[in-house]
């Protein structure tokens, strides 16, 4: 009986209440790495339910973002009793729902298989005979309001074990798939750092809707004390497997570079999903994907992902 399982994934981020076709294709897993809402509307969080009941998957695995600050509870009271003067509280529950009912929206959606995690460590074992454990959080540094939240000086405590074969954060790392708009990196150096020393199969995450895209890291021999993508990547070993830089026309491209970069767009565009099946080897490599589908232009969507890992084959009963 082999060992490790091969394992499809769908993986997805940062729709904020936006509908988009899914493919008639089958996963073992479905991911929604946050910010199902705009808003944080409970109409919102209904049509994200709906669209994931969509997805031919036996599981669908989700967190919330920054956006969805209903489902962090204190956050949502504070911003409550900071608006002047009070709001409406019938108003406030018909467009919100009441305190806890987002979340018992989604412990009725566990009967579609959906599972909203909790920040932790999670196993599962999944209908291809795989054994999935699962590191999740909804957490991203910042100094405003929103929802599941922690100030940047503060850091946020990572404790991802080396068991783990998939991270899902909200956020990205620092120094992959970060970028913003202004060309400075966003993401968390903690969170590298944690991921750097477990050495996932897979991180999944969105948040920086212009960092979408894979690549495929591959480690260098052992941690260092301190880990950033200057000192742990070994960029000689790694690639990208596409970013919107290769999908995407710029003024450096000549006919023939914006013609291929159409033809590719157009091509993934019909499939409705861009893949990912990459050799990974457990401790050397991590495939880190941003899958943020909100594009950076209003009414423009990205493309969620296809990933195939292996897994280990769950132990027999």
């Amino acid at each position: 009986m082999a060992e490790e399982v091969v394992t499809r994934f769908f993986i997805l981020s940062d729709t904020h209440g936006d509908r988009l076709p899914i493919p008639a294709v089958t996963f073992d897993v479905a991911i929604h790495a946050g910010d199902l809402t705009e808003e944080s509307k409970l109409d919102e969080f209904k049509d994200a339910i709906s669209l994931l009941r969509e997805v031919n998957a036996p599981l669908k695995l989700v967190i919330p973002g920054n956006h969805d600050f209903t489902l962090d509870e204190p956050m949502f009271k504070r911003k409550l009793a900071a608006i002047e003067p009070p709001p409406d509280d019938d108003l406030v529950k018909r467009e919100y729902g009441a305190f806890g009912e987002v979340s018992r929206l989604f412990d009725d959606a566990t009967k579609s298989d959906i599972v909203l995690l909790g920040e932790g460590t999670h196993k599962f074992k999944l209908a291809n005979g795989a054994l999935l454990t699962v590191y999740a959080s909804p957490y991203t540094a910042s100094l405003s309001d929103w929802g599941f939240q922690y100030h940047p000086q503060q850091g946020h405590d990572w404790s991802i074990s080396k068991d783990v074969d998939v991270v899902i954060t909200h956020g990205p790392p620092n120094g992959v798939l970060d970028y913003t708009d202004s060309q400075t990196r966003s993401g968390c150096p903690g969170l590298f750092a944690a991921v750097a020393r477990a050495r996932p199969r897979l991180h999944c995450f969105g948040h920086i809707h212009e960092g979408w895209g894979a690549k495929r890291v591959t480690w260098r021999d052992t941690p260092s004390d301190q880990p950033s993508h200057f000192t742990d990547i070994d960029n000689d070993e790694s690639h990208v497997v596409q970013n919107l830089a290769g999908l995407r026309a710029n003024r450096y491209d000549d006919t023939a570079g914006i013609a291929t970069k159409k033809e590719t767009l157009d091509k993934y565009m019909k499939q409705r999903y861009y893949p990912a099946k990459e050799e990974l080897c457990k401790d050397i490599n991590t495939l880190f994907v941003n899958a943020a589908i909100q594009g950076p232009e209003e009414g423009t969507w990205q493309l969620p992902w296809l990933v195939e890992i292996k897994l280990p084959r769950a132990p027999q009963e």
